[in-house]
């Protein structure tokens, strides 16, 4: 037996279930739309001024935005609007910025209960926000579904783009409190249009609907979801209509660099060569200073653009090293704005003295005279091979375009850096014609401390790395470390959110990268597993870097 059903009577879903294509309806609180409150939501948002009443609160600082509480009067929508949102597929979202679930756009889903809040916010709220807040917007509105869980965070950020007018986020969440994190954290900004501090912290709460104007001062974050049991589901997008004018981008002043070699002396000066050699033997593994071995560690860095080298600090100097960074007597600088980077960095002007000497080491004319032999970058001009690496230059050069193709043929590396390796022979021929007298390299460098809740973001690129750098990161204090908890420097390609390559926190190992300007990095936000218990002890809570970037 067969029999033929009309097909507006079922939808089939990709799961393969049966729903009823019928769109349920909602309304919005008659609070909410009543006349006399809208008019004075109006005048409250048009004045910046703050107004409460009943489940209505406006409130201008540190930016204009709006709590209204019971949003949809049938709770049963609400409800059963809850359960088709937690059926739906959720993709893992994670990049420097976040880390948390999302739906695809719920624009186009035919669910009952998210079609009919499709229709409460693209009609009858849109209406009421044009009215109340006395601005035009568009038909076009961005729409999905989020869940945070356990550890799941979204950075500060001011949403705007282009485009973008009102942002607004519907909570459906069991009882919440302060204690399970997941609160939306409202940021002052400075002269500089820049987040400073956290003033005002929204904690998530049933049925509640929040808006905010995205303008240049809307900094907001999702504080990391603590609780690990509670899910943290949420509606949310973006009204659209035209923007707000926009002040130029505050560019930070770039520290100064430091250049290799001491005030007052000349890198050609007598000696110098056998005193670089006694500091760098001082220092370093012997094995790192057998030049047999430098060759082969060039020849694997050339080959990817990047390299590990495990153990490279002698194990006295290390522990010493990682002993004296746990002192209290180092004095530790908090950085940011938050919208960019949050650790501290050490005070280089007041640290424990293997500390300081580890630093200068890193810093020192010997050691770019060591990264030039590990790298074939010509970082100083004692570097074996250099002269000769000049003059195979200018023959290439004179052997015209059939030697360069054949260089570009049997070029290969790692994807993270090898269009820099490609690029780094071309930069060195462009600084061959211009001159052969060797210039002064220079480098910039901190001691870092890293804890639960510290990150940078792809933002917090170094400003003045317009050609190629190469990065080099020395952890300590890190052999409790685990992947899971975050802190690993991440580089991805300009525009993309795909991992290219990943340097992991571990004890005395020195990673060095070779990137271009293309070639971005963050260090993944620190999260709440680094302070839990591991047996019966708990985790380490922070680890140590120095971090330097080396330009040619």
């Amino acid at each position: 037996m067969s029999s033929k059903r009309k097909k507006h009577d079922l939808d089939i879903e990709h799961g393969g279930k049966k729903k009823d294509k019928r769109e349920e309806t909602a309304e919005i609180s008659d609070i909410i739309v009543g006349a006399g409150v809208k008019e004075k939501v109006k005048e409250a948002w048009r004045k910046k001024e703050p107004y409460t009443h009943g489940d209505i609160e406006v409130d201008c600082s540190p930016f204009p935005h709006c709590v209204l509480r019971n949003f949809i009067q049938d709770q049963t929508f609400v409800e059963n609007l809850q359960r088709e949102l937690l059926d739906l597929n959720f993709h893992d979202k994670s990049n420097d910025l976040y880390k948390f679930k999302q739906s695809d756009d719920l624009k186009k889903r035919k669910e009952p209960y998210i079609a009919g809040l499709r229709a409460v916010l693209f009609k009858q709220f849109r209406s009421w926000l044009t009215e109340v807040l006395q601005v035009e917007l568009e038909p076009t509105v961005d729409l999905s579904c989020a869940k945070y869980e356990y550890t799941d965070v979204l950075l500060p950020h001011d949403d705007e783009l282009e485009g973008r007018r009102i942002a607004f986020i519907l909570y459906l969440v069991p009882a919440w409190g302060q204690t399970d994190g997941g609160m939306l954290d409202l940021y002052s900004t400075d002269e500089n249009f820049q987040p400073q501090q956290v003033v005002k912290s929204l904690v998530p709460s049933w049925n509640t609907l929040v808006f905010f104007e995205v303008s240049p001062v809307s900094f907001h974050q999702v504080s990391e979801v603590i609780s690990e049991e509670k899910c943290r589901l949420s509606v949310s997008g973006w009204f659209h209509g035209h923007s707000l004018d926009r002040p130029p981008r505050y560019i930070e002043p770039a520290p100064p660099p430091k250049p290799a070699p001491p005030p007052g002396r000349k890198w050609s000066d007598p000696g110098s060569e056998q005193a670089l050699e006694a500091l760098l033997f001082e220092w370093i593994n012997p094995v790192y200073l057998d030049m047999d071995y430098q060759t082969q560690v060039q020849e694997e860095f050339e080959e990817a653009s990047e390299i590990l080298l495990k153990n490279f600090l002698k194990e006295e100097k290390f522990k010493e090293v990682n002993e004296a960074l746990n002192q209290n007597e180092i004095r530790w600088v908090r950085r940011g704005p938050s919208n960019k980077r949050c650790y501290e960095r050490a005070d280089t002007q007041d640290l424990p003295p293997c500390v300081s000497a580890c630093w200068e080491l890193l810093s020192s004319e010997s050691f770019f005279l060591l990264l030039s032999n590990f790298t074939g970058l010509k970082l100083h001009f004692l570097a074996s091979g250099s002269d000769d690496e000049e003059e195979g230059e200018e023959e290439q050069e004179a052997g015209g375009e059939e030697n360069e193709e054949g260089a570009e043929g049997t070029s290969r590396g790692c994807p993270a850096t090898t269009a820099a390796a490609a690029g780094r022979d071309q930069e060195a021929k462009e600084k061959t014609k211009k001159s052969k007298e060797p210039s002064t390299p220079v480098c910039r460098g901190e001691v870092r401390r890293w804890r639960h809740g510290d990150y940078t973001l792809v933002h917090d690129t170094d400003l003045d790395n317009t050609e190629f750098s190469l990065d080099l990161l020395l952890h300590c204090g890190c052999e409790d470390w685990q992947t899971e908890f975050g802190g690993f420097t991440s580089y991805i390609a300009n525009g993309e959110d795909e991992e290219l390559l990943v340097v992991y926190p571990e004890n005395n190992s020195l990673g060095l990268v070779y990137r271009d300007k293309e070639t971005l990095k963050f260090v993944k936000h620190i999260n709440h597993r680094s302070t839990t218990l591991a047996g019966n002890r708990p985790q380490r809570n922070a680890f140590y870097d120095f971090s330097f970037v080396y330009y040619e």
